[in-house]
This record gives C-alpha cells, sequence and structure tokens, in this order.
C-alpha cells in the first residue's frame, strides 16, 4: 500500500509539472524586454513558436524566413533546437504519466520493479528541459539580439522550476523503490 502513496504523490507532482512545461511552450514569454515611453511601455516577447509586440498588438511566428535565412541562422537553429526539445520533453511526459499510471494499477511486480524504468525516462525528459533552458540563457548572454534590457521571462523559469522538480520527483522515486522492503505478507483488516 505504501508504494501506491509514493507513486501516486509522484504522480500528482509529475502532472503539476507537465502542466508547467505545457504553459511554457505555449505562451510566448521565453525572453522580454520593456522599454518604459512618454505613451505607455512597449513590450517585446519571444516564444519558442511566435514573438509578439506592443507596437503592433499583434505575434507572428517566430523564427521567421528571414531570420533563418540571414545572417542569424545560426540563432535560428539553436532557437528551433530549444523549441524541439521541449516538444521532445512533452512527448516524453505523456509517457512518463502512462508508465506512472501502469505501474499504479499493475500488481505488485509493477510496483516493486517498474521504477527503474519510470526514473529513466524522468531523468531524460528533465535533461532534455535543461538542455532547451541552457540554450536559452545562452543565446541571452551572447547573441546580439538580446542587448540590455531583455530579460528571461516567466517561460524560462517555469521550465526551470519543472525540470528541477522532475529531478527531485526522480530522486524520490529511486530512493523509495531502492530503500522500501517487498510488498506482500498479511494487510490489516480494518
Amino acid at each position: 500500500m505504501t508504494r501506491k502513496i509514493i507513486y501516486g504523490a509522484s504522480l500528482a507532482a509529475f502532472v503539476a509539472v507537465s502542466i508547467l512545461t505545457l504553459t511554457s511552450t505555449i505562451i510566448p514569454r521565453w525572453a522580454s524586454y520593456v522599454e518604459l515611453t512618454k505613451t505607455g511601455p512597449i513590450t517585446y516577447h519571444y516564444g519558442l513558436h511566435k514573438r509578439c509586440s506592443s507596437l503592433t498588438g499583434t505575434c507572428e511566428r517566430f523564427p521567421t524566413y528571414s531570420d533563418c535565412h540571414g545572417r542569424d541562422r545560426y540563432f535560428c537553429s539553436m532557437w528551433r533546437s530549444i523549441a524541439f526539445l521541449m516538444s521532445f520533453a512533452l512527448v516524453l511526459e505523456g509517457a512518463i504519466i502512462t508508465a506512472f499510471v501502469a505501474i499504479l494499477m499493475g500488481g505488485r511486480a509493477k510496483r516493486e520493479n517498474g521504477w527503474k524504468v519510470l526514473v529513466g525516462l524522468v531523468l531524460i525528459c528533465a535533461m532534455s528541459q535543461c538542455g532547451a533552458v541552457a540554450l536559452v540563457a545562452y543565446l541571452y548572454d551572447y547573441d546580439d539580439r538580446f542587448f540590455v534590457g531583455w530579460k528571461l521571462d516567466l517561460s524560462w523559469v517555469m521550465t526551470t522550476v519543472s525540470w528541477s522538480v522532475m529531478l527531485v520527483i526522480g530522486g524520490f522515486v529511486s530512493i523509495a523503490g531502492w530503500v522500501m522492503p517487498p510488498e506482500g505478507g498479511y494487510e490489516l483488516l480494518k
């Protein structure tokens, strides 16, 4: 029964961080720039797939054709790699949630041995998100388009929280799988 509680709590935490990952992928707030003017603030937001500006009041696809075929080919390749890593993480999260459910619904053997595969998947997912966050931070530090005034924004923070909590979940599940005694024996009658 204790393993079910551990897997159930870990599943609930994992669903929460999966929602963070999905939200960070959807909203265009990986990097932002705010300039205060007399008429009000002017904002620019970069997302994985679109760029928004308060000047036009609209969002457009990002990176654009000119971003990818001009002098910024390097930036375009890196930004698309970030989007790929985050999409890969979302697919893995779906597989991990399915694995959690299969372990919870499975028998005693799945609960006792399933943690090994589950922890491996969680670590791969966390590494892909960590890689995406690191690439954004690298571009933020070294690409010319991010000058003074730009900042890493909400999506970057949510993804950082997501992969950090995933590491904690993976550690918690692996310690529980490694240390807990096998299920079995008699259960108390209520």
